[in-house]
């Protein structure tokens, strides 16, 4: 008897790797974000996103379009308005960008399910993600507006609410402000693990969100911290989260491996801006093989545990598996 193991034996050829392969990856695994800017006519790209748009609202059903075709089912909403102010007005408005495109894709995408992302950054001429009092996030007036966005986001035919605004309290406030308005079943995926990371700069350039003074951390979590990830996922299961989310993910595969050890809830990994933008830059320099290094890392957040990946490559993925007759 041979005194060693042969784990060779089952990497012989293409066809016996794929039998015996553990995690794979699918078109229904990945969320493609959009970000749509209120009073441009022609598409805008992003330079620290290389294939990344700020899509007029003219353009954005082409874009969707396309999405479809892919075999992609699921896309989330991030807006840019012509207006911001103090309280992020226009993040609640029945006309405000985010609203007007909903309802815009769900007129002509009624079964292409759409997320919401319920923040105020995006929105307030500050860039922080609740209401003010001097310099000093308030958390418990953010909620109120945070309930007000979220319900108008639901009238507006979002079939998801993705709360972003890293505030305590924020599913609880949000799920009872939509149960008194009749949207009970329309879920919460929360971001439930959302650390204060410095791999989210592409996306403040993409939604114009850069804080105008100080930084998230008062709000957001210390990147150092592993506990405390699991506190927040037990609360917001308890006030009543339907998914919860990680993000980011790549520097945080630990985390959505012990979210996963832990909570039952259908779980979400961000794989951000700054993930897509360091892959696309080594590529543009020919450092690495694209195709190969982003399988392998979305393939890397799926076997940490994974449910589902936002991520910027969610059509360059369903390309590829298209390709390779995995869809």
């Amino acid at each position: 008897m041979e005194s060693f193991k042969r784990h060779r034996r089952l990497r012989q050829n293409a066809a016996l790797r794929h039998l015996v392969r553990e995690t794979t990856l699918s078109i229904n695994d990945f969320i493609q974000p959009i970000f749509v800017k209120e009073g441009i006519t022609d598409n805008q790209p992003i330079s620290s996103m290389p294939g990344v748009y700020q899509l007029a609202y003219a353009h954005v059903l082409d874009e969707v379009k396309n999405i479809v075709h892919l075999g992609i089912k699921a896309i989330i909403v991030f807006g840019i308005p012509k207006d911001k102010d103090e309280v992020g007005t226009q993040a609640s408005s029945q006309e405000g960008i985010v609203q007007r495109t909903i309802r815009h894709i769900k007129a002509h995408f009624p079964e292409l399910i759409v997320i919401a992302d319920t923040c105020l950054c995006e929105f307030t001429n500050h860039g922080h993600c609740g209401v003010l009092d001097g310099h000093h996030v308030c958390n418990d007036a953010s909620l109120e507006r945070l309930v007000d966005v979220a319900i108008s986001q639901a009238r507006a035919g979002a079939d998801i609410i993705a709360p972003s605004n890293a505030m305590d309290g924020y599913v609880y406030a949000i799920r009872q402000g939509l149960n008194k308005a009749g949207f009970e079943y329309v879920p919460i995926m929360s971001y439930a693990v959302k650390f204060a990371s410095s791999f989210y700069g592409p996306f403040r350039d993409a939604g114009e969100s850069a804080p105008a003074f100080g930084d998230r951390k008062t709000y957001q979590m210390d990147p150092a911290n592993r506990l405390e990830a699991l506190r927040e996922i037990e609360s917001d299961v308890q006030e009543g989260a339907d998914f919860v989310m990680v993000k980011p993910a790549l520097a945080f595969l630990d985390i959505i491996r012990e979210v996963k050890n832990t909570c039952l809830l259908p779980l979400v990994a961000y794989n951000v801006s700054g993930e897509y933008a360091m892959v696309k830059a080594a590529a543009q320099n020919g450092w690495i093989d694209e195709k190969s290094v982003v399988q392998e890392l979305l393939m890397s957040m799926k076997r940490a545990g994974a449910d589902l990946i936002i991520t910027y490559f969610a059509k360059d993925m369903a390309k590829y598996l298209t390709e390779e007759g995995e869809k």
